[in-house]
């Protein structure tokens, strides 16, 4: 999946450095990371081009979860590589996972490259890109302590903002190189962290995601323990700490980690107003021997008892995860355990892959790896599955009235609104009410849903 930086929102810099496109690839962090990585060159002077093709500078931010977003990445340089032999003053800038995980071998397989960057150096972008003007190859993959980002994003919207409370990873699951390619976990402190949630809702903000690979482990970093013995800084902890300030009407966090999960977190979110009744916890695989394969720290059980807790406190949440199918010697049977699963929960989303082995994880040289037909099968029967529990989920909101934050133009019809429900729901509405009263992107409108789809809602504005 890729994304293209839209809209700048930046001041207009003193001094005119040409136009730049940045192509993002794979998660949420790396949304963020471009957003700020703009923000840095807009305010080095640089505008937006119009297309990727035109651009003075191009930087693909990468991912490198699974192999074809890699393979991908590769793809788009071979076109701008041609571009480079024709233009040495064009400045091309490989960022994110990929990048991390290469290294110098990204300048010999590439050798028209210019920058080469880790997660960790988003920040410091504009140092990097000043030893390229003096004509250096630069790598940057070094570890990396990341100071506090002073940085000014770019963002892709104006009225939702990601917020990133914890860089890196600890875990060491068996098939993710998010470790190797992230670094260790590095946590913000809660001022810091608030004072930038401010500054967005001071510019109009009215939602925040927070954002970590493993949220849940937030703070464990950080000094200090409780005079009940707990440590001082917890995802919990941060929640209340953030959740006054004034503008913001939402809150959300992601991804969570079953292995870290608490009832105190689940209490918090449902006696705190702004947060969001809707969780995204991956559990990867049902059955147990698998996860235990997998390092992931937990069993089938406990993520039952997760579950069973939030319908306990919040019964109308909404549930997302994340599950691999075909992990090396994952039998049928095990297999099979993940849709009963899927079934048993009722998930409203989950993300789905087929193992795909990374470099530098253990799994990956395991020699009971599955063939690719069986991965093919597996992932065509656990899709549908999904969609199936989806659209089951969904139809709870027919004929209900949902309170929507208006996120922008529907792009497909320009006299409706989108945006989402509390519970994340995409819904659609008309922009204009019944009474003639106009809508617009940042209003938080009362939708009734009129039309339920797998995966999306369509409705129309009553009055509040």
């Amino acid at each position: 999946m890729t994304a293209t930086a839209s809209v700048s929102t930046a001041t207009t810099p003193t001094q005119e450095r040409g136009s730049y496109w940045i192509t993002t690839f794979g998660c949420q962090m790396n949304k963020a990371d471009s957003e700020r990585m703009a923000g840095i060159l807009q305010s080095m002077g640089y505008r937006e081009a119009s297309a990727e093709l035109d651009a003075d500078l191009v930087l693909y931010n990468t991912c490198t979860i699974r192999d074809n977003a890699e393979q991908k990445v590769y793809s788009y340089l071979g076109r701008q590589a041609q571009r480079k032999r024709a233009n040495p003053n064009l400045t091309l800038v490989v960022a994110g996972c990929v990048a991390q995980q290469e290294g110098e071998s990204l300048l010999r397989r590439v050798p028209e490259l210019d920058l080469v960057m880790g997660p960790q150096h988003a920040n410091r972008l504009e140092t990097l890109l000043t030893q390229v003007d003096s004509g250096q190859q630069v790598v940057a993959t070094e570890d990396h302590h990341i100071l506090e980002d002073i940085t000014t994003a770019r963002r892709d919207s104006s009225i939702c903002g990601w917020v990133n409370v914890i860089y890196g990873c600890n875990e060491r699951c068996t098939y993710c190189v998010v470790p190797s390619v992230r670094g260790k976990e590095q946590s913000r402190l809660p001022e810091a962290i608030k004072l930038e949630m401010e500054g967005l809702a001071a510019q109009g903000y009215k939602e925040i995601t927070l954002l970590g690979q493993n949220i849940d482990a937030y703070g464990r970093d950080l000094p200090g323990i409780t005079p009940e013995g707990r440590r001082q800084h917890t995802l919990t902890d941060l929640l209340h700490h953030v959740h006054d300030v004034e503008g913001l009407e939402r809150i959300r966090f992601a991804t969570s980690h079953p292995r870290y999960f608490t009832n105190r977190l689940i209490d918090a979110c449902a006696e705190l107003p702004k947060l969001c009744e809707h969780f995204h916890i991956p559990f990867q695989s049902g059955d147990n021997e698998v996860l235990q394969a997998m390092a992931r720290g937990y069993t089938v059980e406990r993520y039952r008892r997760i579950i069973d807790y939030i319908r306990e406190r919040m019964p109308d949440a909404s549930l997302s995860a994340d599950v691999i199918v075909a992990f090396p010697g994952e039998t049928d049977a095990q297999y099979r355990r993940t849709l009963d699963l899927i079934e048993e929960i009722g998930f409203d989303q989950v993300n789905t892959a087929a193992y795909s082995p990374r470099p530098n994880t253990p799994a990956a040289d395991w020699d009971n790896q599955l063939p690719e037909e069986v991965k093919v099968a597996r992932l065509k029967e656990i899709n549908a599955l999904v969609e199936q529990c989806a659209r089951k989920a969904n139809a709870r909101y027919e004929g209900r009235t949902e309170e929507v934050l208006a996120e922008g133009i529907n792009p497909k019809d320009p006299t409706q609104l989108m945006g989402r429900t509390r519970t994340n729901r995409l819904t659609f509405f008309s922009a204009t009410g019944a009474d003639g009263r106009r809508y617009q992107a940042g209003d938080l409108v009362n939708v009734h849903i009129d039309a339920v789809r797998s995966f999306s809602l369509s409705g129309t504005p009553v009055h509040s």
